[in-house]
């Protein structure tokens, strides 16, 4: 009896480690800034599961029929959180903070409750030492292996909230062993069981309808048509339509507009490739909705493009939604392409080839993940592959929104050598958005194909290099892989913006 008594407490140790990944990953999803989340939602469960394991010691009677009865608390809460957190976010977006914490709080008190009850009903069968050893073995066994299953198969395959609902499952399925291998010690066995049967039907309820669920709470918080969701091991991607205007979001945040893109891959791509009329190889980092390689395919004299973007499920939608693929005119499938999906700074760091323009096109820094690709170092990497004569352009967010930030990402590139070239073009959908050319000389813009563009003419492009004075340059300290400044900029004035 006391080796499946310790198997559900590997059991146990993978539900309650699993209920705290959902809420930090579901909550940087949702709200960013994924360090901040996971921060202090393991800090709140870990402090709940010393208040559980403190109140242990007022359980003194019935302690099977408690710990039963546990699970099934366990189980609803955890098990429900994800759906719960994402129905509060969509329709009461200011209280999810709260809910989110509270959630956090009560199943870590409930899982603090559980490991001392168990070792409670296993001192009759084994010595002290035994039974911690045993206990806190499988414990941190059950932690181990949810920790490797939820990135690399659970939150891709499953989604948040079937991941949640599966180990709610769990837990109760832990409640139905107990109640089985105890029944001759349960006087209130028929309860316990209508109670557990009654909570396994819910979440199985719950599991099956996941999807609907989920289609549910994020209709409301995408006002348009959503015609593609998918969780991959690396974001939450949407895309949605009205009318003829499809927008792609990123955990919540969104990229492109297709009634306006062309001006923010425009001003992105044709300012520094129409002034290496001998650009042969160029490399794209980021930019997997294939935009930016579309409007450099209008330069016959580029021979190749080297597409590096970490998510292959991008990659792929932009590669064969048809809608999809007629916006980037078919980009990802030209023979002048080769699409890697990636790390781009692990992939710098193995890369020997050099290439005359570098397009630097990804989301903006809202966290510590891509932070780190906009340091000092990633630059740094990055002017190794650089030809000669080469110049590298950077999305660098908002002049105007997010200006310190701006202005950071220009410190950064030039503390590693690069003379700089900022400017910036008004996109509809994103206001004001600033862009650096960096590279070793002085930059001197030329003209633009008028015929390769909807947006830019000859006569306009100097004008993105003048900025007025509410944008102009402000004191911003260099972005290091070690302290990650512009996350902190970046996040701060785009909080002061939203308020």
């Amino acid at each position: 009896m006391h080796h499946a008594l310790l198997f559900s407490v590997f059991v146990i140790a993978s539900c309650g480690l699993a209920y705290e990944l959902v809420a930090g990953a579901l909550s940087s999803y949702l709200i960013g800034d994924s360090v901040m989340q996971f921060s202090t939602v393991i800090g709140c469960y870990l402090f709940a599961m010393g208040v559980g394991s403190w109140l242990s010691k007022y359980l003194t009677r019935d302690l099977i029929g408690r710990f039963i009865q546990i699970e099934l608390m366990v189980g609803l809460l955890g098990g429900l959180s994800a759906v719960g957190l994402f129905l509060v976010f969509t329709w009461l977006s200011a209280p999810f903070k709260l809910v989110l914490y509270l959630a956090v709080f009560g199943v870590g008190v409930l899982v603090g409750l559980e490991i001392p009850l168990v070792m409670r009903i296993l001192e009759r069968e084994l010595a002290f030492k035994d039974l911690v050893s045993q206990v806190l073995s499988f414990d941190y066994l059950g932690a181990l292996v949810v920790s490797i299953l939820f990135p690399l198969v659970l939150a891709p395959q499953l989604g948040m909230i079937r991941t949640g609902l599966l180990f709610g499952v769990l837990n109760v399925l832990v409640a139905l062993w107990a109640l089985h291998l105890f029944r001759d010690q349960l006087p209130a066995r028929r309860g316990l069981a209508i109670q557990s049967w009654s909570v396994m039907a819910l979440l199985l309820a719950g599991f099956a309808g996941a999807g609907q669920l989920t289609t549910l709470a994020e209709s409301h918080l995408y006002a348009d048509e959503i015609v593609h969701a998918e969780t991959t091991p690396y974001q939450r991607m949407v895309v949605t339509r009205w009318r003829d205007d499809l927008r792609l979001f990123l955990n919540n945040n969104l990229q492109f507009s297709s009634h306006d893109e062309y001006r923010y891959h425009e001003a992105l791509v044709h300012p520094g490739l129409a002034s290496l009329p001998g650009a042969r190889r160029v490399l794209v980092l980021g930019g997997g909705d294939g935009l930016a390689v579309r409007e450099i395919l209008k330069y016959p004299k580029v021979e190749s493009v080297t597409l590096v973007d970490l998510d292959p499920a991008m990659t792929t939608l932009f590669s064969t939604a048809p809608a999809l693929v007629g916006l980037n005119q078919g980009s990802l499938l030209s023979p002048r392409v080769k699409v890697i999906n990636a790390d781009a700074l692990q992939w710098l760091e193995e890369s020997r080839e050099f290439y005359d323009f570098v397009v630097v096109d990804f989301p903006d820094p809202n966290n510590f993940a891509l932070g780190k690709l906009y340091t000092s170092a990633f630059y740094r990497l990055l002017e190794k592959r650089l030809s000669a004569r080469g110049l590298i352009v950077v999305q660098s967010t908002s002049p105007f929104y997010a200006r310190q930030s701006f202005w950071c990402v220009v410190t950064t590139l030039e503390s590693v050598g690069f003379k700089t070239a900022p400017y910036h073009a008004m996109v509809p959908s994103f206001g004001e958005w600033g862009f650096i050319i960096a590279s070793r000389h002085d930059f001197v813009a030329a003209a633009v194909d008028a015929q390769k563009t909807r947006f830019l003419t000859p006569e306009t492009v100097l004008d993105l290099f003048r900025f007025p004075a509410d944008m102009s340059r402000v004191p911003a300290d260099v972005n290091l892989l070690n302290n990650q400044v512009l996350v902190r900029y970046f996040e701060a004035e785009w909080r002061r913006v939203n308020r």
